[in-house]
């Protein structure tokens, strides 16, 4: 299974892009800003987009690549994600004011796109993967995705709070890498968790719910561009401010755009 890092980041700037992730050229994770990245080949190669939840960060591409890509396709693109994602979607950006409702477009019964409800818990077989619905702590319903192609799985968070479930699931799961939000810094603590956003102190406690003799790469993703740098040393350096040492029980790594990973 081959994953390739589209975009990463909590926010745009140069070089910066926003969640979306490429599993195998057929199937998107996410779909930020990192999308643009993408040939139109490499577009209409994509089949399904599997969405953690509505915000503009993870969806912001989704729109134009359908556009991009509508004629060519032969089948309508698939959008899998929560039904409270789907409401969004179809009430806020595919509504014939903001974007045309491509789910009815060139007609109800041959779309561009197809709404495809999940629930979270939910496992679905996909082109030789298997994916897994994560339970995902946020601002509007929300999940995270564990996905295998049978070499251990590709966890990702979604936006999230603290979430004792996914901890526990996660834990069940043979992981061999995990991606994980810490969007804020410790400074802005209070706003991370208004937002509910993970910070790096807070980040070590739900990091400790881990099993403590089970060890797999950790990958930060959805920092903030003005922060990133503040974010990664407060994660690998001993804070007198917020004492704790994560780093040394933990394989902490910064995710970037670009990187790519077979598992």
């Amino acid at each position: 299974m081959k994953i390739r890092v589209l975009g990463c980041s909590g926010a745009i700037a140069k070089d910066c892009r926003t969640t979306s992730f490429l599993i195998d050229g057929d199937t998107l994770i996410d779909a930020g800003t990192g999308v643009g990245d993408l040939t139109l080949d490499e577009m209409c190669r994509i089949e399904r987009v599997f969405l953690t939840h509505s915000h503009l960060d993870h969806i912001a591409a989704l729109p134009l690549m359908v556009d991009s890509t509508a004629s060519r396709r032969r089948t309508p693109l698939q959008i899998h994600a929560l039904a409270g994602t789907i409401d969004a979607l179809k009430t806020h950006i595919f509504n014939d004011v903001i974007w045309p409702d491509f789910s009815q477009i060139p007609s109800s019964l041959a779309p561009f796109i197809s709404f495809h409800p999940l629930s979270t818990g939910q496992s679905l077989q996909v082109a030789g993967k298997a994916i897994e619905v994560m339970p995902a702590v946020h601002t509007v319903p929300a999940v995270g995705y564990a996905v295998s192609g049978g070499n251990g799985c590709w966890v990702f968070s979604g936006d999230t709070e603290r979430n004792p479930a996914f901890w526990e699931r996660l834990n069940q799961l043979n992981v061999a890498m995990l991606v994980i939000e810490t969007a804020f810094s410790n400074r802005e603590r209070d706003l991370a968790k208004r937002s509910l956003h993970l910070s790096p102190h807070v980040l070590a406690d739900e990091l400790d719910c881990i099993n403590g003799a089970r060890k797999f790469p950790i990958y930060i993703t959805h920092t903030k561009p003005a922060e990133t740098e503040l974010i990664m040393a407060e994660i690998q350096r001993f804070d007198q401010t917020q004492p704790f040492k994560v780093d040394q029980s933990h394989d902490i790594r910064w995710l970037r755009a670009g990187d790519v990973f077979e598992l």
